[in-house]
């Protein structure tokens, strides 16, 4: 079993992987992944446990760290069209650190309070914005169109390869130090991120030459870009869909985890180790996969997966280790579609898209699927406060199951066997 592990992880980590520039990249975004998972859980954790959020609360928290997309997103797209991206990366990288800092200081002065997890998720969010799009161009410059599905397929096995560790470390560690105290680990990953990220050389990393337009023709000229392609559109349409029921569960899963089932923090942490077991499964098997049924075809069984999993979310019961289970297994199935639909629908905007608007195109998608999903959140928040907590994630698992189907039968997106270029690149 070990040896075939080495191998498959030998063969996965081919080519692209010679590159140390690459492999620093690789390394910066695995370690700030790994940290992630604990905000991820302790975030809503402090929130939930330590001051007591109602479900309308907690919607605004989510809804404030997707506020920004909707906010800054067109305006990075230009920025980052224009100047360096690696600059932007590391800036980013040092400001999330700095803000997460905040809310363990908070809680040592005896101040932390709902609305600093509000200040914090909404710089959080600022700094994904624009780091975040940065940090696609980036790795779609030095990996070359041919080489798109194979990228972003390591890049996702070093995120959901901490995706898999870091729940029930995050689990453990929110038990030991409690949930703001945890988030130090965090911080220190973003900053450390940075630090790898300093001498990282990548040559083609320049701004575009030619004229500049103001920054309002040249936003608008990534909205036409976006709007006059049919299959752009068409993933702009299923993807914003897509995270307003995503940011709809997430206002209400962890409220549900301990609240309905009286799932503890260490609980927690181990459902979410099986979420990334299932990241991991599908970033190892992704490239595979879209050879095998097609980049379209995956974006479509995989929207469906994630469906049928937000699905099972409402149904799960039973005493504390069989609720622990069930919405593990649910998690699983959730975060393997999740992560197959990512890589295949980035891989798939990036090939169609001219290298001088990438910044635009990936800005621009990111504000007409991102911008709403504040919406969702406190739509999740409002409709737990009136149908409960186990009712709502049933909705948004039959509404997740409707999406799937009109994607099925109407997108263009199906169509797509083999990336647009990769033959020729």
């Amino acid at each position: 079993m070990i040896d075939r592990l080495q191998r498959t992880l030998r063969r996965h980590f081919r080519g692209l992987w010679l590159s140390a520039d690459f492999r620093r990249v690789w390394i910066s975004l695995t370690i700030t992944a790994f940290g992630a998972q604990v905000t991820n859980l302790a975030l809503p954790l402090t929130a939930a446990l330590l001051l007591h959020a109602t479900p309308l609360e907690m919607g605004i928290l989510v809804a404030l760290e997707a506020l920004p997309f909707a906010l800054a997103s067109l305006h990075a797209g230009v920025l980052i069209d224009r100047v360096r991206r690696l600059p932007i990366v590391i800036t980013a990288d040092v400001g999330r650190g700095l803000a997460l800092l905040t809310i363990p200081f908070a809680a040592f002065t005896d101040r932390l309070a709902i609305e600093v997890l509000y200040v914090v998720g909404f710089l959080c969010g600022m700094a994904n914005v624009v780091g975040g799009a940065a940090y696609q161009v980036l790795i779609a410059q030095m990996a070359g169109r041919r080489r798109l599905v194979e990228a972003n397929a390591k890049i996702s096995l070093g995120e959901t390869g901490s995706a898999l560790v870091g729940p029930g470390f995050a689990g453990l560690l929110i038990q030991a130090l409690t949930a703001p105290f945890a988030i130090i680990v965090d911080a220190i990953t973003f900053l450390g991120g940075a630090l790898i990220l300093r001498r990282l050389r990548v040559p083609n990393d320049v701004p575009h030459p030619g004229p500049r337009e103001s920054v309002r023709d040249e936003i608008v000229e990534g909205l036409k870009l976006v709007h006059g392609h049919p299959t752009l559109w068409s993933l702009a349409l299923i993807a914003g869909a897509w995270q307003l029921l995503h940011h709809a569960q997430l206002a209400v899963l962890i409220l549900f985890a301990t609240r309905d089932l009286g799932l503890s923090a260490g609980a927690i942490g181990l459902v979410y180790v099986f979420g990334g077991l299932g990241c991991v499964i599908a970033a190892a098997n992704a490239e595979r996969l879209g050879a095998r049924f097609g980049v379209g075809p995956m974006i479509v069984y995989a929207l469906t997966a994630t469906a049928i999993a937000w699905q099972c979310y409402g149904f799960v019961g039973g005493g504390p280790v069989a609720a622990m289970v069930l919405l593990g297994l649910a998690m699983l199935l959730c975060d393997f579609g999740a992560v197959t639909w990512g890589i295949q629908y980035l891989s798939l905007r990036q090939a169609i898209t001219p290298d001088r608007l990438l910044g635009r195109m990936t800005a621009t998608m990111r504000f007409l699927t991102v911008a709403a999903a504040p919406l969702g959140s406190l739509a999740g928040g409002a409709l737990a406060t009136a149908i409960g907590l186990r009712g709502t994630l049933l909705v948004i698992g039959a509404l997740g199951l409707a999406l799937a189907a009109a994607a099925m039968l109407r997108s263009p997106v199906r169509r797509y066997r083999r990336l647009p270029g990769a033959a020729e690149a």
